[in-house]
């Protein structure tokens, strides 16, 4: 079996996302970037990637230079055997060796090897938690993932609405979060107040700003360290990424002052080593690796086997579609401790209704995938009607 095509694409949902401001789900990302492996053999792989889509498409289409270290992706994969992964990692990683090893460059790597696993797993008619060497469960816990409301009273109308639908967990981030320490507190402490003392609350606070006019979000760590304790005492479950994700010291100075509350952070890293700088420096409790950032399964899998020997979580960030999160379940299926899905609540309607098969919640948990691949069927007739390149 080999490779004959590899096609990148830009799809567009049409909706920018909203002002902070405003008491609404949000729609989520305007555009979507997908990535679709054909073989010989009739099998296709595909992945959705977390990244700028115009730009990503770049690094697969780029016409050769003819040099190592400037080539495309497409270049690396066309014609070889895509049951190595491994190898084809390493390549992938060669052939963008001076432009490509972090950023966007990475991610396309990293949605690249997605879809390799996706037809691994196709090809040997297996899920690809069985291809991960271990399914240690059925079915994992989900969070809903939406974004801060403005005020406190659209905060607890939200969390009303999650548990109406069977949510056990929230989470809230970015938006109007991280300007103001009081209102912060506030707006957490009637999250709390409506979902009661059994709903596990987690807080994203995000590092940068929401606005054109001040992307910013200089808070000191003095202050995050003073929202430790309030959140601690509203028992929230974990704080993640609320500063720059290269601040190591920064995050273990903030450690040092957490009893309960988990500090979770990786969303924004890539590669195995970041990752072991941020459990060992940064003193964080729960590494989030997002499958289509980090360096893919194949470096997903080696952040959970770090987790594991520092014996601290491991959670992936899956903020996307259902490919996204298909993929995702297969990690949390092989991670010994599994504690949450991540799952998008956007109401974007491309977003959850990209596949054929939907990953639906039953009772706050979604089953982990058992069809062959990562499990779920890209719907090509919704590709078409949201493809602009």
């Amino acid at each position: 079996m080999k490779i004959t095509d590899v096609e990148a694409m830009v799809l567009d949902t049409g909706k920018n996302y909203p002002d902070p401001n405003e008491a609404a789900e949000a729609h989520g990302v305007r555009f979507v970037a997908l990535l679709k492996i054909t073989t010989d053999a009739g099998i296709v792989g595909w992945a959705d990637i977390e990244t700028q889509p115009h730009v990503g498409k770049g690094i697969i289409d780029a016409p050769s230079g003819g040099a190592i270290g400037f080539e495309s992706i497409r270049a690396a994969l066309i014609g070889e055997n895509p049951l190595e992964h491994e190898r084809l990692w390493q390549k992938m990683y060669r052939y963008l060796a001076y432009y490509g090893r972090q950023g966007v460059g990475m991610q396309m790597i990293s949605g690249a090897d997605l879809a390799l696993w996706d037809i691994a797993g196709k090809a040997l008619n297996q899920p690809v938690s069985t291809l991960l060497g271990a399914k240690y469960r059925d079915k994992v816990k989900v969070y809903a993932s939406t974004l801060f409301r403005p005020t406190p009273d659209d905060m607890k109308v939200a969390v009303a609405e999650y548990l109406e639908h069977g949510f056990q967990a929230i989470k809230f981030g970015w938006g109007v979060f991280g300007y103001d320490l009081q209102k912060d507190i506030a707006l957490v402490s009637a999250a709390r107040a409506e979902a009661g003392p059994n709903v596990e609350l987690m807080v994203d606070a995000g590092w940068y700003g929401t606005s054109y006019a001040s992307p910013y979000k200089p808070r000191p760590l003095r202050d995050w360290i003073r929202l430790v304790k309030a959140l601690e005492e509203l028992n929230v479950f974990w704080l993640e990424d609320f500063i720059h994700p290269e601040n190591f010291a920064g995050y273990a100075a903030v450690a040092e002052h957490t009893t309960s509350l988990r500090l979770a952070a990786g969303e924004q890293l890539a590669g195995y080593e970041a990752f072991e700088r941020l459990a060992e420096e940064g003193k964080v409790h729960t590494l989030q690796p997002d499958l289509s950032r980090c360096g893919g399964l194949t470096v997903g899998r080696q952040i959970a086997d770090l987790a594991l020997r520092k014996q601290i979580d491991c959670v992936p960030h899956a903020w996307l579609t259902d490919i996204l999160k298909a993929a995702s379940l297969h990690l949390n299926a092989y991670t010994m401790n599994s504690l949450y899905l991540e799952y998008n609540v956007s109401s974007a309607s491309l977003l959850n209704n990209l596949c054929h098969n939907k990953l639906e919640m039953v009772d706050g948990y979604v089953a982990v995938p058992t069809w062959p691949g990562l499990g779920v069927e890209v719907d090509e007739a919704m590709v078409a009607k949201y493809r602009v390149l």
